[in-house]
């Protein structure tokens, strides 16, 4: 895709910092990285939704992030390695590993929450469906 900055990336046409490359994948740091060591792995096909990537080119996205996450932690030495897959930056299908060196550093909205002047996250706020209704969601989903 022409306007896909991905697309030029993975084309060798824009200035990238690589991590990783073979024929289907590429690892790179991002340009406004959250913390040293962030990378992002993206198909080298242009992809918008990352439901939509073939299951065996996932796999390999998967594996390369594996391997970089080990990086990451043997260079970097966050705690732990997330993974978000965000979508709203970029429409071409990227999975961010992000260094987390704390539990706030990947955090969805519905978790926070105000107590004493402060910003907390937890799960207090959430609905706890019942077992029924969970159960029932399941269902929906099962494959």
């Amino acid at each position: 895709m022409e306007s896909c900055p991905f697309c030029a990336i993975a084309a060798g046409q824009a200035p990238v910092s690589t991590v990783f490359e073979d024929d289907a994948v590429m690892a790179f740091i991002p340009l406004h990285p959250v913390y040293p060591g962030a990378c992002l792995v993206i198909p080298k096909p242009h992809i918008d939704h990352f439901t939509d990537i073939p299951d065996p080119l996932a796999a390999q996205v998967m594996v390369v992030a594996q391997q970089v996450g080990r990086k990451i932690m043997s260079v970097y030495q966050p705690l732990r390695i997330g993974l978000l897959v965000h979508g709203f930056t970029v429409a071409h299908a990227h999975l961010h590993l992000i260094p987390q060196y704390g539990p706030l550093d990947i955090m969805h909205k519905h978790y926070a929450y105000c107590e004493n002047g402060q910003v907390k996250f937890g799960d207090k706020d959430i609905p706890t469906p019942s077992r029924q209704a969970l159960d029932e969601m399941a269902a929906t989903l099962r494959l």
